[in-house]
């Protein structure tokens, strides 16, 4: 049997659900985009619609490795790092960068989810899930990120709705 694996990201209840045609897989807690939901580049919303998971990053790095501009810096994330870097955007551990497949809503001009840079990543295990907290992306917890990143494959659907 062929895997149909899909994502959907749900902005109102704060989850991400992984299934395998209609079967579902598992049900994580994130956190979107504290501004709430939007396309517009710069916006620092989180995207609805149609997107797939265009590239994966962080294979084989080890839980809270840090990346920055998708590259790992070679630092392992520790709230002492928190303290002595408070306004970092922390992305850790593996990220799921998306593209938008919906021209002219997610995808092209001013409104291309992955020219926006949006990932689903890790963030540090004191950051709340269940609530909106973040610039855009979907935060998961390490551990959650790492389970997801091992199922999908570039390609995989995602869906990001407000319900």
């Amino acid at each position: 049997m062929q895997n149909k694996l899909y994502i959907e990201v749900n902005i109102y209840e704060q989850t991400l659900r992984l299934f395998n045609g209609d079967n579902l897989v598992r049900q994580y807690p994130v956190s979107t985009a504290r501004n709430g939901p939007g396309e517009l580049m710069d916006s620092e919303c989180t995207p609805r619609g149609a997107h797939i998971v265009s590239e994966k990053i962080g294979e084989g790095y080890e839980q809270n490795t840090v990346f920055v501009s998708r590259k790992a810096t070679g630092e392992l994330y520790t709230p002492e790092l928190y303290t002595q870097f408070p306004g970092r955007d922390w992305i850790l551990t593996r990220i799921l960068w998306l593209s938008g497949t919906e021209p002219g809503c997610n995808q092209g001009s001013n409104v291309d989810s992955h020219d926006r840079f949006i990932y689903i990543h890790g963030s540090p295990d004191e950051v709340e899930m269940g609530k909106p907290g973040s610039r855009g992306c979907i935060r998961m917890r390490n551990k959650d990120v790492i389970e997801l990143f091992e199922q999908v494959t570039d390609g995989t659907p995602v869906h990001i709705s407000e319900k």
